[in-house]
């Protein structure tokens, strides 16, 4: 009795049918439908909580310079100079001017350091500088520091995060 083998022949497929493909892009396609306006969200409110954190931060370093200017017995009305961690702080009113020795120099941030856009006032009394979020609509993604226009006045600082 002879055996017989059978040879089976077994071809191998690469690659997908046109089917798979296609079911394939639609399902990433509906995914990215979904997905794209979740990560837009995110977006707005990430730079609607950096908003609100540098607003924040100024109400801080004016809170701090005004501090140490009562401190050290230098609030006067009109311009004195303090120190802050070794960095000259020029004060209007006994708060920061509302310029790059004042307020940006007490809250140590720069345009590129933090990805804004600072428009400095300058150092007179009743002043104003913004901070603009980048990738914000501007004037709705903005923090703005008034300096006192008066002595025994506070700095006027708003956010709004309105359009971030």
């Amino acid at each position: 009795m002879t055996q017989h083998r059978s040879c089976r022949h077994t071809g191998s497929t690469a690659g997908f049918t046109l089917i798979e493909l296609v079911v394939t892009i639609s399902i990433i396609a509906i995914l990215a439908a979904v997905a794209l306006p979740r990560y837009i969200t995110l977006q707005t409110q990430a730079r609607a909580a950096k908003a609100q954190g540098l607003y924040g931060g100024v109400r801080s370093a004016a809170a701090l310079a005004h501090a140490q200017a009562i401190a050290t017995n230098t609030v006067a009305t009109g311009a004195a100079t303090i120190q802050m961690e070794g960095t000259n702080i020029t004060l209007i009113n006994g708060y920061p001017t509302a310029d790059a020795a004042g307020i940006q120099a007490a809250l140590q941030i720069s345009n590129t350091s933090e990805a804004v856009n600072i428009t400095a006032g300058g150092a007179g009394a009743g002043v104003t500088m913004t901070i603009d979020v980048n990738g914000g609509t501007v004037p709705n993604c903005r923090v703005s520091y008034t300096s006192p226009a008066a002595g025994n006045g506070s700095p006027v600082i708003a956010v709004d995060d309105s359009a971030c």
